[in-house]
């Protein structure tokens, strides 16, 4: 009987790149032919308890993309990139009958359905070693000032100043070197297309904020265009809350949240920036909101599942509704606020929407209509071409009183509107057709 082929695997999560990147830089480190796997798991594609698909086409083409970069980057390294449309327990253990699998590296997670994911892999490949890591930070796990996550403070702001005081970044994983070409493996892939998932294709929406692709190369070229073509990063606390426009924000939050780029490389850039430009107050609110997105992280790795639950991290009692008929109004831009009409338009067509926009539907829903916070969280989960989990699950508790903000703010939208948008130039661009 024939030996068995001897390889290492890197499985790919929520981490699509090859720059600062833990798992494949480990992986090469060893002599043996290295498999990369990407799965799209059909259970991420089904709907959900709240009626809407876990992700819909938005998110589902960027991550097409995504992994159609990934796979030529690899293969610049000489690393195959097998891609599944299947769980990832089922992919390998089809590897492992024709392999020998001695080590899977990857990227831990510590949500449920996540954690559960492993759980499975783990009990399928008894014979193979597993090696996993936090790959996803801007402070790493180890490096924050606290001795486990209970410590983790329930305000931003003492996390914030705590880690900026005591915790460093850490450098930039270099993409390793190309590796023989004898270690590419001869494997059939395909990747999957928006139908194969059960979702529809579709044009892009000439309004959107969002015109950008998938992958690590367009994430690199957001960041030049951003940083060093129109220098825009010095203005960028002044603009972020911006409506309309491609560079009104940095834009990354997608890249970010599929791991088509790292927040330890933005950062880095950032401080590069900082050296030959300028440095401001609008450079550093950059980093600002990157440690908003680590603190989220956080938030979920305290508190566990208590983030999808009704109650949130608070514990408080609301008398929350759910009526199928807000849900039809909210969702299709059919509310008595046309500011929140607008942006509810935005993210139907185009899976996007802006951070003010957010926190104004997110305030409306909840705080407003009082309806069920988790229905609006879940929509968006399935609209958002940006969606993280810790980011989504965790605003949406702020803004509805049951998570971190201790001033439980309620938006006034009129006010808003008339801050934000004074001219009425982007309510006009997304109710244009229901005006006239």
């Amino acid at each position: 009987m024939q030996k068995k082929q001897d390889i290492n695997i890197v499985w790919f999560r929520n981490d699509l790149r090859t720059r600062d990147q833990k798992s494949l830089h480990e992986a090469c480190q060893h002599d043996e032919p290295v498999l990369g796997l990407y799965c799209f798991d059909p259970r991420h594609y089904e709907t959900t308890k709240y009626g809407f698909k876990k992700t819909e086409k938005y998110r589902a083409k960027f991550l097409i993309e995504s992994v159609t970069q990934l796979s030529t980057n690899l293969k610049n390294l000489n690393i195959s990139l097998q891609v599944e449309h299947d769980e990832p327990v089922n992919v390998l253990k089809q590897l492992d009958e024709k392999y020998n699998i001695k080590t899977v590296f990857f990227q831990t997670e510590w949500t449920k359905e996540e954690k559960q994911v492993e759980l499975e892999v783990k009990s399928a490949l008894t014979k193979s070693n597993f090696v996993d890591n936090y790959n996803q930070f801007l402070f790493h796990p180890d490096d924050v000032p606290y001795d486990d996550f209970s410590q983790i403070p329930e305000v931003y702001t003492n996390f914030r100043k705590k880690c900026e005081k005591q915790s460093e970044v850490r450098s930039e994983i270099p993409v390793p070197d190309a590796r023989s070409s004898n270690d590419l493996l001869d494997i059939e892939t395909k990747i999957p297309g928006l139908e194969d998932l059960g979702l529809e294709e579709f044009e892009m929406d000439e309004r959107t904020a969002f015109p950008f692709h998938g992958g690590e190369n367009e994430a690199w070229n957001r960041l030049q265009h951003y940083f060093w073509d129109t220098k825009k990063l010095q203005y960028y606390k002044k603009t972020r809350n911006g409506l309309l426009g491609k560079d009104y924000s940095s834009k990354f939050s997608a890249w970010l949240a599929n791991g088509s780029i790292s927040a330890v490389s933005i950062y880095h850039e950032v401080k590069k920036f900082e050296k030959k430009i300028k440095k401001n107050q609008d450079t550093y609110w950059l980093i600002f909101e990157l440690i908003w997105r680590d603190y989220f992280k956080y938030v979920s790795l305290k508190h566990g599942n208590k983030i999808f639950q009704l109650k949130g991290i608070t514990n408080k009692n609301y008398d929350w509704g759910n009526s199928s008929k807000a849900i039809n109004q909210w969702i299709n831009g059919n509310t008595p606020e046309s500011f929140v009409n607008a942006n509810m338009i935005e993210i139907r067509e185009t899976g996007f929407m802006s951070n003010r926009g957010r926190q104004n539907v997110n305030s409306y829903w909840a705080k407003e209509w009082k309806q069920d916070w988790r229905i609006g969280a879940a929509y968006f989960e399935a609209m958002l071409v940006d969606y993280d989990v810790h980011s989504n699950w965790g605003n949406w508790m702020y803004n509805s009183g049951v998570g971190n903000d201790p001033r439980d703010r309620k938006f006034n939208i009129k006010s808003q509107a008339d801050r934000y948008d004074s001219n009425g130039k982007y309510q006009r661009t997304w109710l244009q057709d229901s005006l006239f």
